[in-house]
């Protein structure tokens, strides 16, 4: 896949998920808001997952499948262009470890994620719960490697601002979630249900938003990629090699192709003066040849003979 391409990996996968969850939604309000055989008495709110295991099931499979699939290509394509030095580098190999534990963090989540898909709430609540742990929690863990890695990049790229704008959304991403899904559980764990499910619903939509984010990563690439003929250019000025020739068909464009050799001047001139007697002078008008670099050379100070002989 082409580095012009690679920002539109979260993008999809964000886009993907976000359009699940409103799916979800907008079927339980159409549908009369039912209450579910998976919510608990007085639970009005349902949870995801509750609208997951029933007639959406297959849809709530295969669009989390492909969410976490395309998500996680997104971390590997991340880990190759900085091995490839299309993005910053990484500067030691912490970094190179903190890049792989956030990777395979990513995809022990994305496992979870689509574990719980599978083994639904009404049929394998105590699977469901366990898998739904390993979601959040492995997500939560490939967000603070992640963010570790994109703080040091920062100390040796402090030029790349894209580095420092990653790094805050993803801390941001940690902070919060964590704090989510901490209120999650204990609202779970006091049965407040419709609680739970409310911040179910704004850890998912959240979750969505860290995925999108991780388009900036990818800007640097793409820059380098449509600016690469430029730069070959200004390395080529800067080495002292000729620009290349436009193709205008005569070739009238670049007149120096005509000479062999030094093209800047192709032979001395005369100064066009006369000593007098009908002779001229045989000393040239102060350039008489070239260096090697294309410069022309002044003319050595020939002096003249004697006339007293």
């Amino acid at each position: 896949m082409l580095g012009l391409s690679y920002w539109a990996i979260p993008i999809f996968s964000s886009v993907v998920w976000t359009a699940m969850l409103i799916t979800m939604l907008v079927y339980w309000a159409t549908t009369g808001k039912p209450h579910y055989v998976t919510m608990s008495q007085g639970q009005t709110i349902p949870y995801i997952s509750d609208i997951g295991a029933d007639y959406l099931k297959a849809m709530f499979i295969a669009m989390s499948a492909v969410t976490v699939i395309t998500f996680d290509f997104a971390f590997i394509s991340e880990r190759w262009l900085r091995h490839s030095a299309k993005l910053a580098p990484n500067t030691s190999h912490w970094q190179k470890i903190y890049s792989i534990c956030a990777t395979v963090a990513a995809i022990i989540g994305a496992a979870g994620l689509i574990l719980l898909t599978i083994f639904d709430c009404k049929n394998h609540n105590r699977l469901h719960n366990i898998f739904l742990a390993v979601f959040i929690i492995a997500y939560i863990i490939s967000a603070i490697f992640i963010c570790w890695e994109y703080q040091r990049l920062g100390i040796h790229y402090r030029e790349h601002s894209v580095l420092r704008i990653s790094f805050w959304i993803k801390l941001f991403f940690i902070i919060t979630e964590i704090c989510l899904a901490v209120s999650f559980a204990v609202c779970s764990k006091k049965h407040l249900f419709n609680a739970a499910a409310i911040l179910e619903w704004i850890v998912s939509f959240i979750y969505c938003m860290y995925v999108f984010s991780f388009f900036i990563d990818f800007l640097p690439a793409t820059r380098t990629k449509n600016h690469q003929s430029k730069q070959t250019e200004m390395q080529a000025f800067e080495e002292g090699r000729p620009p290349a020739q436009s193709h205008m068909g005569d070739g009238a464009a670049d007149s120096q192709q005509y000479y062999r050799g030094n093209s800047q001047m192709a032979a001395p001139q005369t100064n066009g003066y006369t000593n007098g007697i009908g002779h001229t002078n045989g000393a040239t008008n102060g350039y008489v040849s070239h260096t090697a670099n294309g410069y022309p050379t002044p003319a050595q100070d020939h002096t003249l003979p004697s006339r007293n002989f």
